[in-house]
């Protein structure tokens, strides 16, 4: 038999029983949706968690109160009373790569309008903030560094605040209670959308942190200093500098942890996409088994084909064909299968991660790459799991498979 002729025979074979071919290319077609699925929306996921990342700001470093180690014990950041607004002050005015700094203490609190209330945070920041987090006010204006100094009544609200409270309507000048404590809104954000933790980001309240700590969240100490700096390149310099400062300011000896954590937005975005890395691998090799499991379905079918053909095989092996040609055409055959699954597994897994994106809200990336990989995959299982049905066959004598009934 001619070689160029084995792969017509082959997808002939497959053609005369449709039904169990397809239902056979339906196992891997399951496997590689499953993991174009998985895949895509783990890059998706990593893709927001960037943009997220992106959000927090320009070049922004964040210093919390507390170590990783204290003590010999880990406690992470954000769990000790370590950092004070004269650390922010010190930070701001004393490092010069540093162009605003803003201390940060927040609480949730009921907000009252009229005969209306609402749960939401509230956020002591300085009049920096929106700076460092590249935050527009949609209408009216932020507070001042004046507002901070006299502990002003004033309010920038999110536009969750605005919907919820005052149905769309202008919220500039209204005055909003919390905790029996007036508040004048004189700005409104612009839309931020989701955080980087998932929470709605335009759901918050924003006051003077001399406000914040002296009437509504009964701390003395920030919860979190932000810090913005000229440029990425300053961004190490600074981060040392931010260290040696409040070393000295709180008075740790040489020997002792920092009582503070410091953390650059690069250090939050490979954090973050490291997490979404390993649940996208990990829920691709879990999908990954399916494409196993098919694996073996084709196996099994192609040695009971070896079984159904083997009169046929017998045949071909008395007229000359050679124990390659045999072994040649089921593999083909295999292969053929796989990439059928293949195909249709990719055309799946893109249907199947944009109902579920659209659905969940969630984004979804897809990659040539990937899909190259998944139709490479195939391929590789077809020829993997098809090799010993094929070489099987290809064994048969002659003589003995003419005698099979």
């Amino acid at each position: 038999m001619k070689i160029s002729a084995v792969p017509y025979v082959a997808i002939k074979a497959l053609r005369r029983n449709r039904m169990r071919t397809l239902l056979t290319a339906l196992g891997i077609v399951i496997g590689v949706a499953a993991v174009i699925t998985m895949v895509g929306l783990g890059q998706g996921a990593s893709s927001e968690v960037q943009e997220q990342v992106n959000r927090l700001g320009q070049n922004v470093i964040l210093v919390f109160p507390g170590s990783r180690q204290l003590g010999g014990v880990s406690i992470g950041g954000g769990s000790a009373n370590t950092l004070t607004t004269e650390d922010a002050r010190a930070l701001r005015d004393e490092i010069p790569e540093v162009i605003a700094a803003s201390p940060e203490v927040r609480s949730q609190r009921v907000i009252v309008y009229g005969n209306q209330n609402w749960f939401t945070r509230i956020y002591g920041q300085s009049a920096d903030y929106l700076q460092i987090r590249q935050w527009g006010v949609e209408d009216g204006e932020m507070f001042t560094e004046e507002d901070v100094e006299r502990a002003s009544l004033v309010a920038v609200v999110g536009q969750t605040i605005v919907e919820e409270l005052f149905e769309g309507s202008d919220p500039i000048g209204e005055t909003i209670r919390v905790r029996g404590l007036p508040l004048r809104i004189i700005g409104v954000l612009e839309r931020k959308g989701m955080s980087l933790m998932g929470s709605v980001q335009d759901d918050i309240v924003i006051i003077p942190y001399t406000t914040a700590f002296q009437r509504v969240s009964g701390r003395s100490h920030a919860m979190v200093i932000n810090i913005q700096v000229y440029d990425e390149q300053s961004m190490s310099i600074a981060q040392e500098k931010i260290r040696d400062l409040l070393r000295e300011r709180h008075r740790l000896a040489p020997y002792q942890e920092d009582d503070f954590t410091v953390q650059t937005q690069e250090d939050v975005a490979q954090a973050a996409t490291e997490t979404s890395r390993i649940m996208t691998w990990l829920l691709a090799s879990i999908a990954g088994v399916s494409l196993f499991v098919g694996g073996i379905g084709i196996m099994n079918v192609m040695l009971v084909s070896v079984t159904e053909r083997t009169r046929e095989i017998g045949l071909r092996l008395a007229v000359g064909a050679k124990s390659p040609d045999v072994l040649l055409q089921f593999l083909i055959e295999s292969v053929v299968l796989c990439l059928l699954g293949g195909i249709g597994g990719i055309l799946l897994g893109v249907i199947s991660t944009e109902v579920i994106a659209n659905y969940a809200g969630w984004p979804a990336l897809f990659s040539t790459e990937a899909m190259i990989v998944a139709v490479g995959v195939s391929a590789a299982v077809g020829v993997f799991f098809g090799f010993y049905p094929a070489w099987k066959a290809s064994r048969l004598d002659p003589i003995v498979a003419l005698r099979q009934e």
